[in-house]
């Protein structure tokens, strides 16, 4: 359909702490190959999206080496593609405070698309999902802006950016930032479809009078006012939201124990896509024991590792002991080691006999090449 992506690569860093320290939250690996960005782009390219604009703020080199030419969602073309929108490209003198004021330094991007409708996404929440149901949902309402939002649990330590109270499927309220919600109700999944033209006056109006969230002052202060039509639709599958350092770490070892999560992430017919590496299968030496893990290509393991994401290359050494952790790209974990409930990020290396332990929802973090 016709249809151009638009998508958040750094809105949320704060959340994430020492792991976004020198990367955008897009560029966060997950699920053992993947980056946070390779599940919103994929869906994007399995619905047809062939201009999608990637919203940048800083650190975003390792996102430009991940997307490289971007061939593998299909998105190398003469016409369309992905492009990077950095913060100053609109001759902005600062970086942004909101998603609004984000998307002014997407003009030249919107002024260049043929596309008539926008989907607009953070790139913290993962589902597989086909957004022509929602545009279809969107023309179909009439509505100035459609929310995709699935129905969540009660749950008082999530704030969630959006949510939606529904009458006889008619939007009767929208709150910001609730934590106490009730069962059954939808959630926004940060995903968001307006007709171009509307998004364009309405991104420059409200920067203009210095409002600059899309959520609050938009969506939820013209809703209240009556002035914003809000059309609903309901995305009826797995849903995974990475707000914090504990629900990403958490969400990484579900796709070990979720065999369901998997199914529904990873469907077949809506592939997810990512960087395409050359890498030798993983080696398991006669003294390893593994249990309930995830492992990558390129691995050496040689010690115990259980209920564990594994990205590629990482070695563990004999007696080491690794468990209920995600261990990133090429990092050492030496002999003896004992490690559990932590996040070992890129090229670290463990020295031998060392122990590292934190908790479920409080994970001990070594930074990206930091030595221990």
């Amino acid at each position: 359909m016709n249809m151009a992506g638009i998508i958040f690569s750094n809105l949320f860093d704060e959340n994430f702490g020492l792991l976004t320290k020198n990367r955008t939250v897009a560029s966060l690996p997950f699920g053992g190959r993947y980056r946070l960005i390779d599940f919103v782009l994929s869906n994007m390219s399995n619905s047809t999206i062939t201009n999608v604009g990637i919203v940048t703020k800083y650190n975003y080199n390792s996102l430009m080496d991940h997307l490289g030419s971007s061939a593998e969602w299909d998105l190398n073309r003469k016409n369309g593609g992905v492009y990077l929108l950095p913060p100053f490209s609109s001759g902005q003198t600062t970086v942004y405070q909101g998603k609004l004021e984000a998307l002014y330094s997407a003009f030249s991007f919107l002024d260049k698309i043929d596309q008539d409708y926008v989907v607009l996404s953070d790139s913290t929440v993962i589902c597989n999902i086909d957004y022509n149901d929602a545009l279809e949902s969107h023309i179909k309402s009439g509505a100035d802006i459609t929310v995709i939002a699935n129905k969540v649990k009660a749950d008082k330590q999530r704030n969630y950016a959006m949510i939606t109270e529904m009458s006889k499927k008619k939007v009767t309220e929208i709150l910001v930032d609730y934590p106490a919600l009730k069962d059954g109700t939808l959630a926004s999944m940060g995903m968001y479809i307006m007709e171009k033209q509307k998004l364009v006056t309405a991104i420059k109006e409200s920067v203009s009078k210095g409002r600059h969230h899309l959520e609050r002052d938009l969506i939820q202060r013209e809703f209240n006012k009556g002035t914003l039509n809000v059309n609903v639709f309901e995305f009826k599958g797995k849903v995974i939201r990475n707000n914090s350092i504990a629900t990403y770490f958490n969400n990484n070892l579900a796709l070990i124990s979720d065999e369901e999560l998997r199914r529904d992430i990873f469907n077949p017919a809506r592939p997810i896509y990512t960087k395409v590496r050359d890498e030798v299968p993983t080696f398991y030496a006669s003294t390893s024991s593994v249990d309930e893990c995830l492992v990558a290509d390129g691995c050496r393991i040689k010690g115990n590792i259980e209920n564990s994401v594994l990205f590629r290359d990482v070695k563990i050494e004999k007696n080491a002991s690794v468990k209920n952790s995600i261990i990133m790209q090429g990092s050492v974990i030496g002999e003896g080691c004992e490690i559990e409930y932590a996040i070992i990020d890129k090229d670290a290396k463990i020295s031998a006999g060392t122990v590292l332990k934190g908790a479920k929802n409080a994970p001990l973090i070594v930074e990206k090449g930091e030595i221990v």
